[in-house]
Parts: structure tokens; sequence; C-alpha cells
């Protein structure tokens, strides 16, 4: 016989034949075996051994350890596992209860001219068969939320939710409608307050914004998009961002900021802690951006409530200065600056460089080019500090400034006024 044929002598039928049939019977008699080793391992518990088969495991120098309670694996495909009924409830689910039937979505609709309507929609749809033309004036319909403040129906929203409507609609959680007439609305911080004819409403729970912190818990509700009751989570990524950090320096905010998706229509709903207490009114987002929403402070935006519910309208302490934090690299850009009225200060703190006639900043002695020390008893070091105490000030309050005028200190008293209409500063 030649190497060849001893090479493929296993190929023959006969001997393939022969080592299929070997090998099947010692897989079944395995089988068999194993299942006899598995019985006799199987305590009164019902547990198994860790290791079936295996050396023992003191052989091995690894400490021998009772073995442990089979778990099962979850069967996803016939539903077997099922969470604890601790589970299926958390904060979340426990504040979105405690608040959602108090948070209401607000239809309004204004009142448009033809001209402003058809510049808005395609040219196609302004030219349908003679006849069918649409009359002279049209209607701008807008959706936005809001949340009940109170049993009797005082509803708290955004300003341009409401500003400049003709009709506006609240539609609670439980489906019942209500015809509501705004009581105020304030430009200034975007807040309004509607009045609907009702009783025994289900009301909010107000907490408290001047003790949030970053990382804070978050969580959004209100129509987004027209999808009725919806519930976003974050955290809350900062506070006390300016109106010119987000966009709109018309605003006199100090913003919460947080990562809680926020979009069109989520306007004038509330931002809950994980208490379920209201910390905020969701208001703004920043075109372009992704996770970043803004939210006024429910301190704040309840203070202009109570004037708008109390008078229809609300006021704002007024300085009437023009300011900016003082840095090395604005000093050097002031350096560049031709005919400047003033010297460049060489220090820090917030540099007037601008105080409007007649105002309260100008009654009271400020000057431009004057550096703000010290407001209120306070240290000034940023532009958005001295906004933020004015803010908080009621016209009329005095304020104590201290300032650096050409290297030597002055103190001088400033009463608040109210601001103009049509004024940012």
């Amino acid at each position: 016989m030649t190497d060849t044929t001893r090479k493929g002598f296993w190929k023959h039928p006969i001997i393939y034949f022969l080592f299929l049939l070997i090998g099947g019977t010692g897989a079944i008699m395995g089988d068999r075996w194993l299942q006899t080793q598995l019985g006799n391992n199987v305590n009164p518990n019902g547990e198994t051994a860790s290791q079936v088969g295996s050396p023992d495991r003191t052989d091995m120098g690894i400490p021998e350890t009772r073995s442990q309670p089979r778990v099962n694996a979850p069967n996803w495909f016939n539903n077997s596992f099922n969470p604890s009924p601790d589970q299926t409830s958390n904060f979340i689910v426990e504040a979105v209860d405690k608040v959602g039937p108090a948070v209401v979505r607000i239809n309004a609709s204004r009142r448009v001219s033809r001209d402003r309507f058809e510049n808005s929609l395609p040219r196609d749809f302004f030219n349908p068969p003679r006849g069918m033309r649409p009359p002279g004036d049209r209607f701008e319909e807008g959706t936005g939320s809001g949340f009940i403040l109170s049993p009797d129906g005082h509803i708290l929203t955004n300003s341009h939710v409401v500003e400049g409507t003709d009709t506006v609609q609240v539609i609670l959680k439980d489906g019942r409608r209500y015809d509501g007439r705004v009581l105020g609305t304030d430009s200034v911080t975007d807040v309004a307050v509607i009045k609907i004819d009702a009783t025994d409403l289900p009301i909010v729970t107000i907490g408290n914004s001047e003790t949030l912190s970053p990382g804070e818990w978050a969580i959004a509700i209100g129509n987004p998009l027209g999808l009725d009751n919806s519930v976003t989570v974050g955290i809350i990524s900062a506070t006390g961002r300016s109106s010119t950090d987000v966009g709109v320096p018309d605003k006199r905010i100090g913003f919460i900021q947080t990562d809680a998706a926020i979009n069109p229509g989520n306007s004038g709903g509330p931002l809950l802690n994980a208490k379920g207490e209201v910390i905020g009114m969701n208001t703004a987002i920043i075109s372009g951006a992704q996770g970043l929403g803004f939210a006024i402070p429910i301190n704040h935006a309840q203070q202009i409530a109570q004037q708008l519910i109390t008078s229809g309208r609300a006021e704002h302490a007024y300085l009437g200065i023009e300011m900016v934090t003082l840095t090395e690299r604005f000093r050097q850009e002031l350096q560049n600056t031709q005919g400047l009225p003033f010297a460049i200060p060489d220090t820090d703190g917030v540099l007037i460089v601008n105080v409007v006639s007649g105002s309260p900043a100008d009654l009271a002695g400020l000057q431009a080019g004057d550096v703000i020390l010290n407001l209120d008893q306070q240290t000034i070091k940023t532009s958005e500090r001295v906004q933020q105490i004015v803010q908080s000030k009621t016209v009329g309050s005095i304020l104590q400034i201290e300032v650096n005028r050409n290297g030597s200190s002055r103190i001088l008293q400033v009463k608040t006024g109210n601001l103009p209409s049509q004024t940012t500063g």
C-alpha cells in the first residue's frame, strides 16, 4: 500500500461510517453521565454545585465556597420578568403626579393684517380662484403652557405667549376649557398673568429659586410642539445667566439654565425640583443649540406676577447707566479709543461709560468714568452683579454706591426710579 493510500484510508465509506457510529454513541453516553452527575450535585434546597465535573477547588489552592442559589435570567420573549412594585414609581413620577393637574395648555390668537399674513405663507396659497380669496384680516394662532397659582384661577405664563392676543383659551389636563382674560403682561421679564372664572382648581407648590445649585434635578412639564402634558428631565446646568448670555439683551432676568429638553410650546410651563416644587418658568431656547433651555426664577416671576394681579402693570428699579466690567482686554481697547471724555482707570470694578440725562444716576451725581466698587454694601466685580442688585429692589429704594473717580473714593446715594418704556439699560 502506497503512502497516498495510507493517508486517505479513513475516507473509505465503511471506515467513515464507523467513526460516525462511535462518535454518536459516545455523545449519548456522555450526556447520560453528565445528567447523573448533575443529579448527584443538587442539594435539598434546589441548589447546584458551582463547578460541575471540575477539579476540587481546594486542590487548586482556592478556598471552597458554598454554592449560591441559581438566578434565572429574565425571559424577554415571554415577558416572564416583571419589576417589583417599588420599581414602578420614582421621584419624577411623584413630582409629575403632584403638579401635572395644575399645568395648563394655552391657545391664543392674534389678529394680523392681510399683508403680514400673506408674507408669512407661500404665494400660491393666496392665489385661489376668484371668489375664494381670503378676507382682509387673518388670525395668527399659537400654543403655550402655564400653571395655576390660585384655586380661583390665576395662571402664570410667558408674556410672549399672550401679549397682543384677541382671545385666550385655557385647557386643563382633565379636559375642562375656559376663556381667559389677560390681567397684565411684562415684556421686560417675559411674565404674564391670565385669569379664568373657576373655583377649587388644583394649584402648584412654589419652591425657592434662590437656593438652587448646578447639578440639582430639573423636571419640565408643558405642551411642546402641541404634544400635551409632556415631561422632560435633566439637571440645573447653571444659575444667574444674564440676558446677554442668553441672547435676549432686552430682558432683565438672571436665567436658570437647564438641559431638560425645552421646545416651542413649553413656554410658560413650570420647571420643577425633585420635590415637585416650581423653581422656574420655562421661557427660552437658543436657536441652533442642543440641550440648552432657560427658565425665569420663580421668586422673580412671582414678584412680577403679584404686581400684575394688583395693578395690571409691573415696575422695575432703574439707575440709568451704561456699564461694562473692567478687564485687561477692555482696558487695552479703551487705550486705542480716541477722544474719551474720561481717563482710563487702573482698577478693578465696573466702569460707567454713560449716564442717561435726567436719570436717577444723573441726579445722584454719577459720571462717566466712575468705577463702581461697592453697591448696597456688596463688593462689585461684574456688571451682571450690579444688574442683579438693582432689579431685586423696588422702585424708590435708596442704594449706597461707592465709586472710584480719578483715583479717589466717593460714596453717593441713589434713589431708584421706574424703568421707562422702551428702555433696556
